[in-house]
Order: structure tokens, then C-alpha cells, then sequence
């Protein structure tokens, strides 16, 4: 009986999933047509989708249009309520049979988009479609299908982004205007700061903030502007720009003509930067004019009195400490309609304000620091991690100052003998450096000689490097099996390069980690994974297949595991559907297993000291794979725990233990207190940097240990896994994962009493006690400021940039 109501499930789960993807293949709605949350329309080849969004962690929705493939990075190319966010999941989108457009929504009035009043057009004939250009019209037909005439269409009302074939400018027959507005924030979608806008007089693009011109692009002349893009000729040739001048309107546009397979559109973020989201190229750098600053096209303002030429902030990591508290002054403001530029410009007017931050949670609010502060530049063990901006203002020197000048000049001559001193020591380990560098690239090279030549299959090394059969595939042949590295087979981008889906003439699918030429992983991690991942066979640890040298290219080929990694699936709450209860216990046994088996079973003890979600792959049977060794390190079995040797801490922000991100400290409860954090984000489905509410800053660790002292466990819980769980399971994984957190390693527990802890039922666990990193309340403190090790990344992978839109 069990047996066939499971089949039962199974099949109505099948068909469910295949109605919904059959449904999102439409790309129009009819008069009485709907969509809603679940659900989404997809342009006729694909490209673009349109459907609604949950906004951050906020349980706010919005209408939005994105391309389809970009990747893990969305960019919202179009929103219909930017202003008047949507409680999430009630948003439906309808073509009512009175032909108008609107958002409904639970306990508020529709949301029009276009009302057909008076209209005797025929409903029969009307029809909203996403097109290929990413434009969402609604429209009159013909009988054959072709169109009669545009009634409304999204590209007349831009929102940040740019697309190929849009306008910007002024429709003189209605007085229509359409330039792009900023986010105000890396979260909150309403009009920020800055606008770019057509004038159709001077016939220039124009960035402005507040309504005031920051950045002019220069006139178009000879198919070009002058300050629009780098002078780099191949940037410039995949656009072409076209401006359109006539009675009826005036306005601006450009076509995409680089690499067809990519797509291309222009968005204006928060910070005054205006740049290509999909190719990764600047168009213009408004967030560089401020100040006395007018290259590059930045307008000049008028400025202070006690601001001077070559003043500017600079981006330092730290925290502002308190000189004299009679002098000291620091000042706040929670207004969420700010954002950077704001913060910039109000510090910058403000004589005295030696600095200011913009809030990281939303981007949204500043603090500022003015009169007798000390700006200390260390990492701190606080956990309020901020960026800091400091002025560095050059004061006047009178001249019969002479006391002062001899002092400067003497302590110049001091700090001129110390830099040379410094200087030589640090050529000397340069240089010392550079011979092992070049020792270590020797070994790889002779890795690629062999008597027998590479194919498709690679062929044996022969022993070197201790491994009888680690095969050395030929560059051909990956470039062959990847069809050229093609985007179309490009599977994510990692913190050291991008990773691509091959498959040899032998049917054989692999996975090729291409490391890129600007990738902090060197010569040292390349032959550490090299040789630590064919060392370690097991089935929780992905299986390396071999190798490829390339010039100053590497490559790594592995096993390629066709369901991705545990991110793809966790942090969305589409694909987080396909994570059952069962499929998540399962994953954090296996991924248990496989730490196990490094820490105590393996011939080396192996730490990880870079376990995340994107670092766990999943195979055909969603079985979870530990990859990504480039930051393991080898101890003997007798060894207790080890320092890093140079101030490079690696790893990701938010799965490091604290005795490592402060102190460089490693052991085996480091990558412990990594799989505390781990389960908490596999049970919770929430990400543990990204968890923020209005009174509390917390992350999941934090928001997981406060449920847990409340009682209240089972909120916690991911909601798309609903009712169908293991209860006792569940609260068992919580328990433990804090146990993993503890603060003091010594505290907790090893992976084999991790393993007893999650499989025996009817054993008892200790009480866990505050875990690291739990911030329960946020408040102002004028004391000190946190900053983060500038080799920790504060995204989802390692040694990342950090970007705001």
C-alpha cells in the first residue's frame, strides 16, 4: 500500500513538473490569462523571461524581465513596480477581456500597467508578448498574426538597464522622456541617485546625480563618443551607436554586433557606474567624478573651501577610534532613500568629516565620522565588518614654519632609509621566492614530456609526481571536447576561473576547471590539487581524471557530475523544491562522510579550509561530492593544528572558524565548524552572509542559535520543504550544527562524533553554547568599526571583488 501511494507521488510530482515547464515555455498572454509566482512567460527562443522575484530575504516581489542565460547572475533588465513592491507569493499578473494590463495583489488595488478604457478594440485580437529583444508589448494583431499596432511596451518605461534597441530620449508627440534610474541600493529597487539621460540639444549622454550633471559622454561624432568606453578599439567595435533627430522625436540607441551567443545590456547601478552587466565592460565611470576630478568626462563642481587639489577617499578596512571625546563626533542617518554617492557628497561638502559609510545591508543610510578620530587600519575580532572611506587632505605650510619643515624633512630622510632597508629585504625574498616558483613550474613542465604523444584519452605521466595513471590530456583535445570553451558549455564560474562541460570522442563527459591567468592560484595550489584529490578516493569526494599545462594555462579535468553544486539548488526557491527532506539528510551525511575520511582515514590527514555550498557537487543522485583542494592542507596524524606562514588568510567569509579568520589558526575543527555551518544552510535553505531583518543584524548561525533558545527550532526550517519532513531529524541537524559553531574549537565535536550524533537516535548531545560570529543586536559603536582581511571574500566564493549594483 505504501509502495503504490508512493508511486502515486511520484507521478503526480512527474506530471506537475512537466505541466509547470510546459507552461513556462509560453511566451504571451490572451484576454483571461494570468501568471502568477509559480509561473513565467519565456520569449520565443529563450532568451528572456518574465515572472515575478522575491527581492533578497525581504518578502517583497516585483515583475521583472531578465535574460534567461547569464548564469548564477541575474540582472533585472526591466520591473514593472518598482515603486510598490508586491507581497510575495500573491503578485498575479492579468490580461483581463477588458484588454487592460495589471499586477493584482493581496490586500491592496491593482496595479495597472495599461488600462484599454474606452477602447472599442476587439479582445479577440489583443495580446501581451515577451519578444527576443526583451521588450514585453502589448499589442493589436491581424488576423494572420502580424502586428496591427503597439497599444503599450516595456522598453517606453527603462528602469537600470539598457537593452540593445532601446530609446533613450524624448517622443516630442506625447512629451514622453526615457532615461534609466539607478537602484537606490544592492537590494532596494526604488529611483536611486543617479539618472542617464539624452540631451537632445548638446546631443551627449548625460549621468546625473540629484538632477545635477556629473558625467558627459562629449558629442557623437564619427560614430563615436569621446568618454564613452575605454579606448581599447575591440570594446568599442561590439557596439554600434545610432541617433535618430526629427520632428517627432529625438533620442539615442545602440545595437550589439560582438559574439551573438552572449548578450549585452547596459545598467546604470547605485554607485553612478554604468557598465555592460553581461560583458563585464565599463561605459562610463560616474562613481570617479567627484571632487576636483574632470578626466574621463566628469563635470567639475564647485567645491568647499577646505577641500584642496588631490583630496580624495580612499577605500580602507578598519574602524575610526576616538581621540579626545570634547572633538569627536559621530553622526548617523537611517533614511533608506540615500545611498553611496549621497554619503560621498554630503562628507565631501562637510569641512571637518574625515570620513564616512554607507550601510552594507541594504546600501542604504550613512555614518559619518568628523573632528578628532584616529582611523586604525588592522583586523579587529569584531564582527561588523565595514568599508571605510578616509580624506587625504594635504595642509598648508607656511613658510616661516622652519622648525617644522626641518622636522618633516629629517623625518623624511628616516623614512627614505627605512624603505630602502625594507625594500632590499623584500627582493631578497623575492628573489628566494621566485627560484622555488620556478623549481615547482619545472616539475609541472616535466610532467608534459612524455615519449608516447597526447590524444583525446591523455596519456599515462609515467610516475612523476607519484601517481602511476594521472593522465595528461593535450590542449586540443579539451579544446576540442569543449567545443572552443563555448559559453554554451560553460557550467559556473569559481573564485579561481570558470569551469566548462566537456565530452571526449570516447562518450566519456568531464569537467574542465580552466584556472584564470588573474587567479591567486598558483603553481603551489595547482600541484596540491593535483595531488591531493587523486590521492584521496572516495565516493563523497570528486574524482580527478587529469590534467592539461598549456603555456602559462592550467587546467584540471574531472568527473563531470550532470546535477552541478549544492548552491545551484539551495539558494533558489525554484530548484530548492528538488531538495527533499530525505535528499538534504542525505547530503549532509554523505558530505559528513567524505570530511571523515579526510580527517581520519585517509593515508594523509587532509583539512579542507575551504568547504561551502559551491565546493560540494552533486552527482545523477543528487550524492554530494567535496571538491576544490586548492586551499587543503596536509598534517600528520599526531599533529594537533598549524599557522598559515604568511598573513594570507584563505578561504570564504562566513564558513571560516574564528581562530582562523583571526588568527590564522587551522585544524580539523576548522573544517568542522565549515559543516556547522553547512548544515544550518542545507536545513534553513538560507544563505549564512545574507540573512538580515529590521531590528537584528544576524547571520544564519545567529538567527539558528536564538530559535534554539526560544524553542522555536521548527521556524527554521526551509519553507519549500513544507510539512514533508523529519521532525526528530530536523531538530537533531540544528542541534548538531551548533555544536559544530562553538567558539572554542576544542569545544567541538570530531567528524565521527558528528556521524554517531545524526545517525543514533537515542543518543543524548550536549547543550551548545553561543556559537562565533553571533551578533544579535545592531548598534551604532563609535569605538570601533570591523573590517575583513582583504584575501577573504565576503561573497559566495573565494578571493572575489566586490561589486554593488
Amino acid at each position: 500500500m505504501a509502495s503504490s501511494s508512493r508511486l502515486a507521488l511520484i507521478c503526480l510530482l512527474f506530471f506537475s513538473c512537466l505541466w509547470r515547464s510546459l507552461a513556462a515555455r509560453r511566451d504571451a498572454l490572451k484576454p483571461g490569462d494570468t501568471l502568477n509566482s509559480s509561473s513565467s512567460l519565456v520569449s520565443e527562443t529563450g532568451k528572456f523571461s518574465l515572472g515575478f522575484f522575491q527581492n533578497g530575504m525581504s518578502k517583497s516581489s516585483y515583475l521583472a524581465i531578465f535574460h534567461t542565460n547569464t548564469g548564477n547572475s541575474i540582472n533585472y533588465a526591466w520591473i514593472a513596480n518598482r515603486k510598490t513592491p508586491i507581497l510575495y507569493p500573491t503578485g498575479v499578473l492579468t490580461l483581463d477581456k477588458n484588454n487592460t494590463l495589471k499586477i493584482t495583489r493581496s490586500g491592496g488595488d491593482p496595479l495597472l500597467i495599461y488600462s484599454a478604457s474606452g477602447s472599442t478594440t476587439n479582445n479577440s485580437n489583443i495580446v501581451a508578448t515577451l519578444l527576443d529583444s526583451g521588450n514585453f508589448i502589448l499589442q493589436q494583431v491581424n488576423s494572420d498574426g502580424s502586428t496591427k499596432r503597439v497599444l503599450w511596451q516595456s522598453f517606453d518605461h527603462p528602469g537600470d538597464t539598457l537593452l540593445p534597441g532601446m530609446k533613450l530620449g524624448v517622443d516630442y508627440k506625447n512629451g514622453h522622456i526615457r532615461s534609466l534610474s539607478s537602484w537606490t541600493g544592492l537590494y532596494s529597487v526604488e529611483p536611486g541617485a543617479f539618472t542617464l539621460d539624452w540631451d537632445p540639444g548638446e546631443h551627449q549622454l548625460k549621468i546625473k546625480e540629484r538632477g545635477k550633471v556629473c558625467w558627459s559622454s562629449g558629442v557623437f561624432s564619427n560614430g563615436r563618443f569621446k568618454f564613452v568606453l575605454p579606448d581599447d578599439d575591440s570594446k568599442k567595435l561590439r557596439y554600434n551607436f545610432s541617433i535618430v533627430s526629427n520632428e517627432n522625436e529625438d533620442y539615442f540607441t545602440y545595437t550589439y554586433v560582438g559574439d551573438q551567443s552572449d548578450a549585452s545590456q547596459w545598467v546604470l547601478n547605485a554607485m553612478g557606474r554604468l557598465h555592460d552587466f553581461d560583458e563585464k565592460i565599463d561605459i562610463a565611470r560616474a562613481d570617479y567624478c567627484y571632487g576636483y576630478n574632470s578626466d574621463g568626462g566628469c563635470a567639475r563642481w564647485e567645491q568647499p573651501s577646505c577641500r584642496h587639489v588631490g583630496d580624495k577617499f580612499v577605500l580602507k578596512i578598519g574602524y575610526f577610534r576616538e581621540m579626545t571625546s570634547s572633538n569627536s563626533i559621530y553622526t548617523s542617518d537611517s533614511n533608506t532613500t540615500l545611498g553611496y554617492s549621497d554619503c560621498m557628497t554630503t562628507c565631501w561638502n562637510t569641512c571637518g568629516c574625515l570620513g564616512f559609510n554607507f550601510l552594507l545591508n541594504n546600501l542604504t543610510g550613512c555614518q559619518y565620522w568628523s573632528g578628532n578620530w584616529e582611523f586604525i587600519e588592522e583586523i579587529t575580532d569584531d564582527d561588523s565588518r565595514v568599508f571605510v572611506y578616509t580624506t587625504k587632505s594635504t595642509p598648508n605650510i607656511k613658510v616661516h614654519e622652519w622648525r617644522w619643515i626641518g622636522t618633516g624633512l629629517g623625518f623624511a630622510v628616516l623614512v627614505m632609509m627605512f624603505c630602502i632597508i625594507c625594500y632590499l629585504l623584500k627582493r631578497r625574498k623575492f628573489l628566494i621566492s621566485a627560484e622555488n616558483r620556478r623549481k615547482i613550474q619545472n616539475e609541472l613542465l616535466n610532467l608534459m614530456k612524455s615519449n608516447r604523444p597526447t590524444d583525446v584519452n591523455g596519456v599515462q605521466n609515467d610516475g612523476k609526481m607519484e601517481q602511476q595513471d594521472l593522465s595528461v590530456f593535450s590542449y586540443a583535445s579539451l579544446m576540442t571536447a569543449t567545443c572552443n570553451f563555448s559559453e554554451e558549455n560553460k557550467l559556473g564560474q569559481g573564485g579561481f576561473g570558470p569551469v566548462y562541460k566537456g565530452k571526449l570522442v570516447t562518450g566519456q563527459e568531464i569537467a574542465v576547471k580552466r584556472l584564470s591567468e588573474r587567479s591567486r592560484q598558483g603553481t603551489v595550489e595547482f600541484k596540491n590539487e593535483l595531488r591531493l584529490i587523486y590521492e584521496l578516493q572516495h565516493t563523497n569526494l570528486a574524482q580527478l581524471f587529469g590534467f592539461c599545462i598549456h603555456g602559462d594555462e592550467r587546467m584540471l579535468i574531472y568527473e563531470y557530475m550532470p546535477n552541478r553544486s549544492l548552491d545551484y539548488y539551495l539558494f533558489d526557491s525554484t530548484r530548492a523544491l528538488f531538495l527533499d527532506w530525505r535528499t538534504r539528510f542525505s547530503i549532509i551525511e554523505g558530505i559528513a562522510q567524505g570530511l571523515l575520511y579526510l580527517h581520519k582515514y585517509s593515508r594523509m590527514q587532509v583539512i579542507h579550509r575551504d568547504l561551502k555550498p559551491s565546493n560540494i557537487l552533486l552527482d545523477e543522485n543528487m550524492n554530494p561530492k567535496i571538491s576544490d583542494f586548492g586551499m587543503a592542507r596536509i598534517f600528520t596524524h599526531n599533529e594537533r593544528e598549524a599557522n598559515t606562514k604568511t598573513k594570507r588568510i584563505v578561504g570564504t567569509y562566513g564558513y571560516m572558524s574564528p581562530e582562523y579568520a583571526m588568527g590564522g589558526i587551522f585544524s580539523v575543527k576548522s573544517d568542522v565548524y565549515s559543516f556547522g555551518v553547512l548544515v544550518l544552510e542545507i536545513i534553513s535553505g538560507r544563505r549564512n552572509t545574507s540573512f538580515y531583518d529590521d531590528e537584528r543584524v544576524v547571520n544564519t548561525v545567529g538567527y539558528a542559535w536564538e530559535l534554539w533558545n526560544e524553542g522555536a527550532e521548527l521556524a527554521f526550517k526551509d519553507p519549500t520543504l513544507g510539512d514533508s519532513f523529519h521532525e526528530d531529524q530536523f531538530l537533531r541537524c540544528i542541534h548538531v550544527g551548533l555544536l559544530c559553531v562553538e567558539e572554542n574549537g576544542a569545544d567541538r565535536p570530531t567528524m565521527l562524533e558528528v556521524i554517531s550524533m545524526l545517525t543514533s537516535e537515542n543518543m543524548s548531545l550536549p547543550t551548545p553554547t553561543k556559537p562565533a560570529f553571533c551578533r544579535e543586536r545592531r548598534g551604532v559603536r563609535t569605538g570601533t568599526v570591523g573590517k575583513v582581511s582583504e584575501n577573504v571574500s565576503i561573497n559566495t566564493m573565494s578571493n572575489s571583488d566586490y561589486d554593488v549594483r
